[in-house]
């Protein structure tokens, strides 16, 4: 998320949590895609990670961004952690190892998805070559220990560095050592809402095997091909993971309310000031047990929005819904990734046949799908079939969709060539990770020192 919420309106009834929800019920014709990306910068000789502050530095390159783009800055405590275009269209953020994210505009097609991330990687090149910086399309971290990872001087990750060893084993790797590629896709009403959020969760792990794409940790093969898809598995799994309960044929708004009062804050915002909540729930929170925390006491929708943005399931509702089980990975896959999603969820045909295709998943089926995952890939086997065979069905499906959208560049091209790239993961066989893997046993020698030329932006 590029900027917390800061909206006072007082919350009175839990109505109003399910109605800021419903909120995002949108008609199709302003359906939107917002594609997010993240990226390890390094310096180029050496490989090393790039601290925060310095000449050569992760501020110095949002400030030669700011001056080039004239977005505003984002701060925090005085000091610049991100930059937003002036009307909302789109923010670049700082995760809290450094990684450099694109939230992008809410677009039209795939067509000005892929022109925007292609823009801003230039842009980003422009300012931090010179520094001699450049940025590795990886999903996680495959050099620098987590000692020797940077952290950015952002007040809410103070409170989740704190927090996170507290709830899980492997909370500060998805924090400082993991990059991701989301899209953010709209839903016309509370029962769209439920469709796209069961097919997605079912999905998500084929997502997670077609992008796996972090086969390094600390300089060797760490025995998987998603070690991103692996740290998920114990973050924090009060407020991640794969959520059984939207599984009923029932599920809507009010019930991901109910999950998410339940869960423990992070923090809440008060004259620019961050107070450590981790010992509320929000529930808590709005019968008033933190009064003695927080200067007012009161929860706010702003608050309400903060503390959504701070549930990591692996489908996450707001007013829309965020795809979150990619890895970060090449250029290509910037645009891969909605392209998958769009041609799947923003289709009616489409979503119904995929809906056919997984209606009869079970929860415990799709969780040992996603257990499998991460060291298994793309042949990690579903009702006895290799994943990659259910992904050349999904790739199928995804196509016929944005087919069927129709939505032409100006050289009359439809949307379908950005699923080239996953297309040639179920032809081969092998998932990017295992094309990095197989490199490193033989023309890199031994080393992962040339993943930082081949797989920078």
């Amino acid at each position: 998320m590029a900027r917390d919420t800061t909206d006072s309106r007082p919350i009175e009834t839990i109505d109003e949590l399910v109605a800021h929800l419903a909120e995002g019920n949108k008609p199709p014709e302003k359906w939107r895609i917002g594609t997010e990306h993240e990226k390890f910068p390094f310096f180029v000789d050496g490989n090393g990670p790039v601290p925060y502050g310095g000449q050569r530095g992760i501020r110095a390159i949002l400030e030669g961004m700011q001056e080039k783009l004239g977005w505003e800055p984002i701060l925090d405590a005085g000091r610049i952690i991100g930059l937003v275009e002036p009307t909302g269209q789109g923010a670049i953020s700082l995760e809290p190892g450094g990684q450099f994210e694109l939230s992008g505009a809410p677009l039209e097609t795939i067509h000005q998805t892929c022109r925007e991330g292609n823009a801003h990687l230039a842009q980003v090149r422009e300012i931090a070559e010179p520094m001699g910086i450049r940025f590795l399309g990886l999903g996680g971290s495959p050099k620098w220990s987590l000692a020797e990872t940077p952290r950015m001087p952002k007040s809410r990750y103070e409170i989740m560095s704190r927090y996170m060893p507290k709830v899980g084993s492997k909370g500060l790797d998805m924090m400082y050592r993991t990059c991701t590629i989301q899209v953010n896709l709209d839903f016309e009403s509370e029962a769209d809402m439920r469709r796209k959020m069961q097919v997605s969760l079912k999905l998500q792990p084929l997502a997670t095997a077609l992008f796996a794409n972090s086969p390094f940790t600390e300089g060797r093969p760490n025995g998987m091909v998603s070690w991103r898809g692996d740290i998920w598995r114990d973050t924090d799994n009060q407020r991640s993971g794969l959520l059984e309960f939207c599984f009923s044929p029932d599920f809507g708004f009010f019930d991901y309310v109910e999950w998410a009062l339940d869960v423990p804050m992070y923090f809440v915002i008060r004259d620019g000031a961050y107070h450590d909540m981790t010992r509320y729930t929000f529930r808590q929170f709005m019968t008033g047990e933190a009064r003695e925390d927080v200067p007012d006491g009161e929860a706010t929708i702003g608050d309400w929005a903060n503390h959504l943005s701070t549930l990591f399931p692996d489908v996450r509702l707001k007013r829309f819904l965020e795809m979150r089980g990619a890895d970060g990975g090449p250029w290509r896959r910037i645009c891969a990734l909605p392209a998958l999603w769009v041609g799947l969820l923003y289709d009616r045909e489409t979503l119904d046949a995929a809906e056919a295709l997984t209606r009869d998943w079970t929860f415990g089926e799709v969780l040992s799908m996603r257990n499998a995952v991460p060291t298994e890939g793309i042949n990690a086997a579903f009702r006895g079939r290799p994943l990659r065979e259910i992904g050349r069905e999904v790739l199928a499906l995804s196509r016929q969709g944005l087919r069927n959208r129709n939505r032409k560049n100006r050289d009359g091209y439809d949307e379908t060539s950005f699923l080239t790239t996953l297309d040639e993961v179920v032809a081969r066989g092998t998932t990017s990770a295992e094309e990095m893997l197989n490199a490193y046993h033989t023309r890199w020698g031994g080393s992962i020192e040339p993943a930082f030329m081949e797989y920078a932006y």
